[in-house]
């Protein structure tokens, strides 16, 4: 082959390269990060978490059914170092969230979140889901109860359900961060803050005082933490 059908062919595997990494951002917000000191994949969680229903095309949505297969195939890849995720969330569905918070901590990839904006509602068990966990002094997150819509039939059954997922997230909060379901609870059922909700809202200082979150800082500090991770950790599959 000569030099200049490979340089050809060099140039031409690049292009595709880069046309599928702005695919991926523009359709998943999804981005591996190649040429850095590790390479890493950034993954962003934004707008809704989107579940078994579709929402309607004005709202900024995250589907949970896209995710899933790309984190279970990052898990695989041997070229990924560590996943890094980005969170700017109002929550959403709260089967979707957990499913995903559970994939994202079953992982043995290195993994950093950090919330930019917003981790609410069921954003927070996925800014704890990561191996170390990072809030901007800006951003805020609110915990409160399971929200439930539609039809609710008023019988015991029903409530105990609610009650039920409600205490699946407590136990995953609380088993992902140092913070304790009692606590917790406590918060979810504040009723003098939220003007017509139970809850309470956390700003970045007060989510790392609390214990939900691990520290304050932003994306140099998010990543800084990622590569000790990965340089502390032995090979993957070896």
């Amino acid at each position: 082959m000569s030099e200049q059908t490979h340089a050809s062919q060099s140039q031409w595997l690049e292009e595709q390269s880069a046309e599928s990494s702005l695919d991926l951002l523009e359709k998943l917000g999804t981005l591996p990060v190649h040429h850095a000191r590790h390479t890493i994949y950034c993954l962003s969680i934004v707008g809704q978490i989107e579940g078994h229903s579709i929402l309607p095309e004005s709202c900024k949505t995250t589907k949970y059914e896209h995710l899933l297969p790309i984190l279970a195939a990052i898990e695989q890849e041997r070229t990924v170092e560590g996943l890094l995720i980005l969170l700017n969330t109002v929550g959403g569905d709260v089967e979707a969230g957990l499913a995903l918070a559970e994939m994202i901590a079953g992982m043995q990839l290195p993994s950093v979140s950090l919330v930019l904006g917003g981790g609410h509602s069921i954003g927070v068990p996925l800014a704890v889901s990561a191996r170390q966990s990072f809030i901007v002094p800006s951003a805020s997150m609110t915990i409160h109860p399971v929200r439930m819509n539609g039809t609710l039939l008023g019988v015991p059954q029903a409530l105990n359900s609610v009650e039920g997922m409600q205490s699946r997230i407590l136990r995953f909060v609380s088993s992902h961060s140092h913070i304790s379901e009692k606590t917790l609870y406590a918060m979810m059922t504040r009723t003098d803050e939220l003007v017509l909700d139970f809850g309470t809202v956390l700003d970045g200082e007060q989510a790392v005082s609390a214990g939900l979150i691990d520290a304050v800082g932003g994306i140099s500090d998010a990543l800084s933490a990622l590569y000790a991770q990965i340089e502390a950790q032995p090979q993957r599959y070896e």
